[in-house]
């Protein structure tokens, strides 16, 4: 039985809607990808594209901070003692909240509660990170808008 007529349009539409060529060069480049990332492991190549280590750059200014988020946005920010640094609404602490679930699920994997204190950290070179003591956790937020990292720059001077 063979196709009808509107049967075998679709087919030849199908075929050129994706040349072969293009599945065939896209396969290579994956490969290549591979091919490359599986000898700078096994050469152990060091990553170049991270930024320098407390050890490289110093921090001039630290803060121990614990950070409790809501899925709506809001974001409340208190100091080591508890006292609250920052009130965030929904309109305005998204980036803080994020933050919050992202320390949920990397301290989730080891059995942490993710509202234990965080370090906010002012490097020598004008950086601003956060360095988790209690699982492998950094985040330089420079990488994240300017916006963004102002809202922790005013949490180390409050």
């Amino acid at each position: 039985m063979g196709l009808s007529h509107a049967e075998r349009k679709l087919v030849k539409r199908d075929k050129e809607m994706v040349p072969t060529i293009l599945v065939r060069a896209m396969f290579v480049l994956c490969l290549c990808v591979l091919i490359i990332v599986a000898y700078a492991r096994l050469t152990d190549r060091p990553l170049s594209a991270m930024p320098p280590s407390e050890a490289e750059v110093p921090a001039v200014h630290e803060r121990t901070i614990r950070i409790f988020g809501e899925m709506d946005g809001s974001a409340r920010v208190l100091d080591a003692d508890g006292n609250l640094i920052a009130d965030f609404g929904p309109d305005e602490g998204g980036f803080v909240a994020g933050i919050y679930r992202v320390l949920e699920r990397e301290r989730g994997a080891v059995g942490l509660d993710a509202s234990e204190p965080i370090r906010l950290v002012r490097f020598s070179d004008g950086r601003i990170g956060l360095r988790d003591d209690h699982t492998d956790f950094r985040a330089e937020l420079f990488g994240f808008g300017a916006d963004n990292e102002a809202v922790f720059a005013r949490l180390l001077e409050e």
